[in-house]
């Protein structure tokens, strides 16, 4: 997959350039985050410059979502927020005031244990080896086949260019990805 000029850069920029709105020099946020309600204090819970990746992992210990380039070039800090996949290393988690954030530890169903089918999808079909950038990935899936069930193979490349793994080939991504839309299709993936 070429990055330089290709799908890649545009998905990257795409990523990078999606805003979310309410930033301000608010010192109390709420976030709901995996579906639990936060209530934050800034200059005593984070810090105003503290980017939404900091405030996931080191003040409410979901340590799921990765930090590696830490300027929005890979992808690995992925989570939703409100639905749509945003890089969380450069988003300010003052930005996020009353946004809805789903991380990689909120796809687990939290009665069964049961991993979500996009997490079983790639542990079905090796696609990750040590699983440092696999959190964001998921998330970019997940948020493509809540939008699109049925994506074509170009699409998944598509949504999934911003993504830099330094393991794998992406074959096994887009086959897990591919194996989750014809169950989709097919009614078997619950």
């Amino acid at each position: 997959m070429e990055r330089k000029g290709g799908n890649g850069e545009r998905n990257s920029k795409r990523l990078r350039n999606r805003t979310v709105s309410g930033a301000g020099k608010k010192s109390n946020i709420s976030l709901t985050v995996n579906g639990k309600i936060y209530e934050l204090t800034a200059g005593k819970d984070f810090k105003q410059s503290s980017t939404l990746a900091e405030t996931l992992r080191e003040t409410l210990g979901l340590t799921g979502t990765k930090i590696a380039c830490d300027h929005g070039g890979c992808g690995a800090c992925t989570v939703l927020i409100d639905e749509k996949p945003i890089l969380s290393c450069i988003t300010l988690t003052v930005e996020c005031d009353g946004k809805s954030i789903i991380t990689i530890e909120g796809l687990e169903d939290p009665v069964t244990g049961n991993l979500h089918p996009v997490q079983q999808a790639f542990v079905d079909n090796t696609a990750f080896q040590c699983g440092f950038c696999t959190p964001g990935i998921i998330m970019s899936t997940k948020a493509l086949l809540d939008e699109n069930p049925s994506p074509t193979e170009d699409d998944i490349k598509e949504a999934l260019a911003g993504h830099y793994c330094r393991c794998i080939s992406h074959y096994e991504v887009i086959d897990a990805v591919k194996e989750l839309a014809a169950k989709a299709k097919d009614g078997r993936n619950e």
